[in-house]
């Protein structure tokens, strides 16, 4: 991995030294200090960055864009994100970077949303779910950085989360699943992930294959409830998963709507239907998948099943209520992304 990027101009008001380096924090009135400049935060999963050898480089880009020295917070099992996020808005910072997996990307902008202080994304994880749909830079830290850095900002809705009727609230920002796509996230082979990368969610997808449907009933902004026996309902905010795969043709991250996925597979040979109604020249016209949308949606099982957000495995649940909270969200990135 770079441990430097590409080399952009100081900023004007932090001319460089004659040796080309850029200068240190000055502290005196009549020069810029650090509070004047530009301070970036990191919330940080230790467990998926490459540790000292990222935040040395990070810090170093900092100082070369201009920016003051970057406040550096870690996640812990007991905190994943949540506090950190709110620490980094509490010293004021002007952009918060999500340095993680998808579960770090849900809990800094849990915080963030509604607040326009922009996230920066830098994927560390398996799926990087977010950052593919929004084309961020996936295979180098160091030039994801530099792109938040020198970047402009995007607004892109999120979707709160009701769970069994709970009064908390829970944000996504991909995609909400309850029963074959989340057992899929629940039993993946952990050692096998970290071997074969995506393609563990294909032998956990293959293993969970058989099953029995369940009973469910889907209404979508209050209109009259359709009932299916159903192996999965998935709701989606923008259209790729795990793979590069395109469940959701039609959605976007900025349109103000929810895409709704309901997967009934019939019969022996019912999966061969499910692969034909979301990939075939019938996409959608079939009886194993039927897609709806609208900016709110309320699914009610028979008993509950497995459930994810943003590819994390949450648990179990028999009833999601789900809503879209349009612009929300503040992403900075270099180039405006293609908002699929």
């Amino acid at each position: 991995m770079p441990q430097t990027s590409p080399a952009a101009p100081t900023s004007p008001a932090a001319p460089a030294k004659p040796d080309g380096q850029a200068p240190a924090a000055q502290t005196s009135p009549a020069e810029d200090t650090p509070a004047q400049l530009k301070r970036a935060a990191v919330v940080v999963n230790p467990m998926k960055s490459s540790g000292e050898d990222f935040k040395a480089a990070f810090f170093r880009l900092c100082e070369t864009q201009g920016w003051a020295e970057p406040l550096w917070l870690e996640t812990t099992a007991e905190d994943t994100g949540l506090g950190q996020t709110r620490e980094a808005l509490e010293a004021g910072a002007d952009v918060v970077i999500a340095a993680g997996g998808d579960g770090t990307v849900r809990c800094v902008a849990e915080i963030l949303a509604g607040t326009g202080t922009p996230m920066g994304l830098v994927p560390m994880g398996t799926g990087n779910l977010l950052a593919r749909n929004m084309n961020v830079e996936i295979s180098d830290p160091v030039a994801a950085s530099y792109d938040i850095l020198n970047g402009s900002d995007v607004k892109l809705d999120v979707v709160r989360a009701t769970l069994d009727h709970s009064e908390d609230e829970q944000l996504f920002l991909v995609m909400a699943g309850l029963g074959y796509d989340a057992a899929i996230m629940a039993n993946t082979v952990d050692e096998l992930k970290d071997r074969v990368g995506w393609l563990a969610y294909v032998e956990a997808g293959i293993r969970h294959l058989p099953g029995k449907p369940v009973r469910a009933k889907i209404s979508v902004d209050g209109g009259h409830p359709v009932r299916r026996r159903i192996r999965s309902v998935m709701v989606g905010n923008c259209g790729k998963i795990t793979g590069g795969v395109e469940v959701f043709p039609d959605a976007r991250l900025d349109d103000d709507i929810l895409d709704v996925l309901i997967l009934a597979p019939q019969g022996k040979l019912g999966w061969f239907g499910v692969l034909a109604g979301m990939f075939g020249r019938k996409k959608g016209k079939t009886k194993s998948v039927e897609y709806f949308a609208g900016k709110t949606a309320e699914i009610s099982l028979e008993h509950a099943l497995e459930f994810q957000l943003d590819g994390d495995h949450i648990g179990k649940a028999k009833h999601l209520k789900v809503a879209v909270e349009h612009g929300a969200l503040t992403i900075r990135m270099t180039k405006p992304a293609k908002l699929t």
